[in-house]
């Protein structure tokens, strides 16, 4: 899966509680990490954004990474996990836009964006 993710200035707490959006975004991967890797999630890829070369000029991400599930079914057993679900209250405050892309992999072919 591709994440694309941008952070809130400010932590949006449904109770009023204050935290940076970055600060709340950790708190999100402190708790749900464990859940993550239980169902054998592993984080494959992250890199710092940069700039868009192609697309909205405004378009920017504070987070990019590519996290690997063995399969559908442990993606929606990490959702439906209750620690899982009390932890996603902070990616919720902390998380302005976002972008979760499934991503289905496919054998390299000799030139970029062409499979086998």
């Amino acid at each position: 899966m591709l994440n694309l993710v941008r952070l809130r200035e400010s932590a949006a707490y449904a109770d009023g509680r204050e935290a940076s959006g970055a600060e709340a975004y950790k708190n999100y991967a402190r708790e749900s990490t464990p859940i993550f890797e239980r169902v054998g999630g592993r984080q494959y890829w992250i890199g710092r954004f940069d700039c868009t070369l192609i697309g909205p000029e405004a378009e920017r991400w504070d987070l990019v990474f590519i996290v690997e599930y063995p399969s559908a079914a442990a993606f929606v057993e990490m959702l439906r996990d209750p620690a899982y679900r009390e932890a996603v209250q902070h990616r919720t405050a902390a998380v302005a836009e976002s972008r979760l892309i499934r991503l289905k992999p496919q054998p390299s072919g000799a030139m970029f964006g062409q499979t086998q």
